[in-house]
Formats: C-alpha cells, structure tokens, sequence
C-alpha cells in the first residue's frame, strides 16, 4: 500500500531522491537516488518539504521530487509490479458490507455508501515474499476492506467500525466463512466498549469545545456521529447487541448535521448521554473482556481453510 500523492510525509521519514539535488547557486551536491530524512512537512500537499540528505545538507524539495525510501526499495527489487500482478486480493473478500448513513437509517440529499468487509487471502499469498497489506482503501468508491486477522483484533478492542461492520443491517456479500464470524459477533461485545466508545467521545467533544471557543464553529457532522455513537454504546451494554440504525433519534441528529441545534443544547445532550452510560456500565451483565480464545480458534480454522 503507497501512500497518495496528496498524503502528507512526517517528519522522519526516510526517502529518496528523484532527481540531481543542487544549492541555490545551481551547485551540484547530491546525486538522483541520495537517501535523506524529512525535517519539516508543509500543510498541505502544494508546498515543499525540508529534507536533511546524508551529507549534513538541508535541501527544498517538492513532493514529487523524492520518494519514500520503503517504496525506492520495493521497486528496485520488483515488488510494487509483481504483488499488483500476482495478486488481485479484491478476488480474497469474504464479507461486504454497508455501513454510515445508509445503514444508520439518516441517509439525506448527497449522502455516498459507505463499504467495509473483510479479505482472507490464500496461504500462498501470505507466504510469498508479497505479503498482504493489513487493509485495502478506495477513498474514491468510499471502500475500506481488512485483512480477517487485522479486523478480528480490532473487534476484539471493541473499536466502533469494526463492531458496526459486525452488526450492520446491509450485508451484501457474505460466504460461509464470515457467516461463521458473524455468527461469533457477540463474543466482541463486553465492557470494554464502555472505554473506547466513552473515552473517544469525551476526547473528541473536549476538542470541539476549543472549535467553538476558538472558532464559533465546528464539524457538525462530526458532532451527530459522537451523538450516535454514545447512543449506540449504551444500548449495547444494556442489551449485548450493538444497534447500528437510530431512526428514532433520526430528526435530532440531521438537525446537528445541519447545524440547526444549538451547542449548548447538544452539549446538553451529551451530557445525558454519558449520565446513561454511566448507569448502564454499573449495571452492566456483560463479561469483562471479549472472548479471545473462540475469536483466536475462528483465525486459525479460517487460516487452514486457505491451504490448498
């Protein structure tokens, strides 16, 4: 997986050269293919970066002028062409789903569809010298696919995407294998998502609080997410079932969306909300910790089933 031509390199990261590095004064200093290190990212992808080479010397350069030294690498030794050549791994998906709006049940005017699944490739492709990426992204198609054991361990942290892929409403592909996984869902819901759903929660809300203060403004769709999401944790640890659609509420959170509520009033919301979650994680029969040793035996039969 490369990263796009828009994506913003950190600072520390290794690349390498594309092009005959000079000084201002068209002085020559380093050759194409000089390993350096990133010292200062631009904003956004139209400004330069400062790259410090291996001789001491910062230099200027534009995007498309270096590259990130794991990819120099994977070209030089044919990866980037063989992986793409001898392995589609889109033909490896064993679960499509739709989550978002569209599952969510607050589909309005320009909402997209939003995919997610799951990928088991075959052993073969896990033993070559390829590998397998940990998850596949088309930003363009709204498409985002992990590989089975990257999707597992996050299920199994209780992470909100992975737990709304489980249970969404709209499966549009599903082979055997994944309606086994599905079949384990419940094994993923505990009391940890007490902590991740309330946790990211209090941290995002704290952040959109500084948007107001220092702004007067915030990402109102943002805001309906976090609504939602504290609606859906807490009706997960009161029922074991994560619900994913919230029509109920559906009129309140396309106000937020559109910025027809006031942030007092949602703030108000939020509050209750986690007054709610509160009460349910104290009286919560859910286990402690979601049931790794079913999920991890579910990873090693879906692995066998891959050897031919």
């Amino acid at each position: 997986m490369r990263l796009g031509p828009n994506a913003i390199i950190p600072v520390g990261t290794k690349v390498v050269t594309r092009c005959a590095v000079r000084s201002g004064q068209d002085r020559f200093i380093q050759p194409v293919g000089t390993v350096g290190v990133v010292t200062k990212a631009p904003l956004d992808h139209r400004h330069g970066y400062r790259i410090r080479l291996v001789n001491g010397v910062d230099v200027g350069l534009r995007r498309n002028e270096f590259v990130l030294l794991g990819e120099a690498q994977d070209d030089v030794i044919g990866l980037s062409d063989a992986s793409n050549a001898d392995f589609d791994l889109h033909k490896y998906i064993i679960y499509k789903c739709v989550i978002g709006s569209q599952a969510y049940g607050l589909v309005d005017e320009g909402s997209d569809i939003d995919r997610r699944g799951v990928l088991l490739p075959s052993a073969d492709a896990h033993w070559s010298i390829f590998g397998v990426p940990e998850q596949l992204e088309n930003e363009p198609t709204q498409e985002c696919y992990w590989e089975l054991q990257k999707f597992l361990l996050l299920g199994l942290k209780a992470n909100p995407n992975i737990l709304e892929c489980m249970f969404t409403p709209i499966v549009e592909h599903s082979t055997p294998l994944a309606d086994e996984m599905l079949s384990l869902r419940g094994c993923f819901v505990s009391k940890l998502i007490y902590q991740t759903y309330n946790g990211y929660v209090l941290s995002q809300f704290k952040k959109l609080g500084q948007d107001v203060r220092n702004r007067g403004e915030i990402k109102w769709k943002h805001a309906m997410h976090l609504i939602r999401l504290l609606h859906s944790g807490v009706a997960a640890l009161q029922t074991g079932v994560v619900p994913v659609r919230v029509e109920q509420h559906r009129d309140k959170l396309l106000a937020i969306r559109r910025g027809q509520m006031a942030w007092d009033e949602v703030e108000q919301w939020r509050l209750s909300l986690h007054a709610q979650f509160e009460e349910s994680f104290a009286n919560c029969s859910l286990p402690e910790r979601p049931d790794y040793d079913r999920v991890n035996a579910f990873l090693v039969r879906a692995r066998r089933s891959q050897v031919q």
